[in-house]
């Protein structure tokens, strides 16, 4: 393994396809390990752009714009950050051999929407999940929810029924994604899906509402030296999108060593190196699968508080094949801060009542625009026990304003 130098002939060059919040930190990690990084999103002055050697803006989804900014900067490590990616043209580099595609460009395309890592998951690989369908219309989704005969609630008729979640096959950050608990939500569910995806479609998944006692995020590494876990992450989650994580959640062992299992399987059937956030639920020692990243997830932001290696580090060395830990260094929680306004460069106060709680640490992510409900930044504390750490987050985060300025 030979890591070269920065800007120079002999550089190792990696090329982060999206840089949000996540790809930031993706970045910090390799240039710590003296790689040059060339980040990519479809706005300009990402996060990820404000560190990176290079930054690019371009729409990803375009084959012939994404193939043409490969071939020009020529990196040994493609790394997709986000789902809304050409696939087919990751496809192509990978066969070409003209870089290699992280984890793989199957990988990519298999977790780029739901359909493809849901049918991986429960017909190929007979793992756990919740009841699902896919629909391309209200009707479809109506029928998918209620059966044949069934309009009016009752006996399913064979329908997934109600309660139920509603989530466009390609979207993030619990976007498009609703419960519906009556035929009163369906069409409100269905228009909100339709504007939450990634890109244009109105391929959407129904999926039976599983009464949980709790989700996790099972982080495991693929890297040259096998497979590693990191302790399971608990989390919360308002209107599908994370509002804290905690680490570790506390399970049974028989839930522990079944979380592990699924994880490994889907991890195993993806194959390349990095880091993969495997989303499970957890009803007893019963574990059922939901959904993977194939990169660093935002439930794991925590890390950057409780390991040694963050989740950003392990996935640069585990994509360098270098050594992996995944050691726990404290319990520790996360709590998001919310843009809670529309304006662009926006202001920051009350970070220095924040940091003066114990053990917290302020991340801004330098998101050029805020929105109401938009991710601008993330409290991470430690503690001696998961309580204290969560309670120190909630507090800290709360004490941060977002301002227009």
């Amino acid at each position: 393994m030979r890591i070269g130098t920065p800007l120079a002939p002999s550089a190792t060059r990696v090329m982060l396809l999206g840089a949000g919040e996540l790809g930031k930190e993706v970045v910090i990690a390799f240039q710590r390990l003296g790689v040059e990084v060339v980040a990519v999103d479809r706005y300009p002055d990402a996060p990820g752009h404000q560190v990176a050697h290079r930054a690019h803006t371009i729409d990803m989804t375009d084959p012939v714009a994404l193939t043409a900014l490969i071939e020009q900067e020529r990196p040994h490590y493609v790394i997709p950050e986000i789902e809304a990616i050409a696939t087919s043209a990751l496809l192509a580099v990978e066969e070409a051999g003209t870089a290699t595609i992280v984890p793989t460009a199957r990988a990519t395309r298999l977790t780029m929407d739901r359909e493809g890592i849901r049918r991986l998951a429960a017909e190929e690989l007979g793992l756990p999940t919740s009841p699902y369908a896919f629909a391309d219309s209200l009707d479809e989704v109506r029928a998918a929810i209620e059966g044949p005969g069934n309009r009016a609630g009752g006996d399913t008729g064979g329908g997934i029924g109600y309660p139920c979640v509603l989530k466009p096959v390609m979207s993030s950050s619990g976007k498009g994604q609703s419960v519906l608990r009556s035929a009163d939500d369906l069409e409100p569910a269905w228009e909100y899906a339709l504007a939450g995806g990634r890109v244009a479609g109105t391929r959407v998944i129904v999926e039976g509402f599983v009464d949980f006692d709790y989700e996790i995020t099972q982080l495991t590494v693929r890297g040259t030296e096998g497979t590693r876990f990191c302790a399971p992450i608990g989390h919360l989650q308002r209107d599908g999108d994370y509002v804290e994580s905690w680490q570790p959640q506390a399970m049974s062992a028989a839930a522990l060593a079944g979380a592990r299992e699924v994880a490994d399987r889907i991890t195993g059937a993806l194959g390349g190196r990095g880091i993969f956030g495997v989303e499970l639920f957890v009803r007893g020692d019963e574990v059922l699968f939901s959904e993977v990243s194939p990169r660093p997830h935002d439930t794991g932001l925590v890390t950057l508080a409780t390991q040694r290696l963050s989740e950003f580090e392990l996935h640069a060395r585990a994509v360098l094949g270098l050594p992996v830990a995944v050691d726990l260094r404290s319990p520790g929680a996360s709590a998001v801060i919310y843009g809670g306004v529309d304006a662009k460069a926006v202001a920051f106060e009350g970070v220095d009542a924040a940091l003066a709680v114990p053990g917290t640490d302020v991340r801004l992510f330098g998101k050029p625009e805020s929105h109401a409900t938009r991710r601008m930044g993330v409290v991470v504390a430690a503690a001696d026990d998961v309580a204290t750490a969560r309670a120190r987050a909630k507090e800290a985060a709360a004490l941060v304003r977002v301002v227009a300025d």
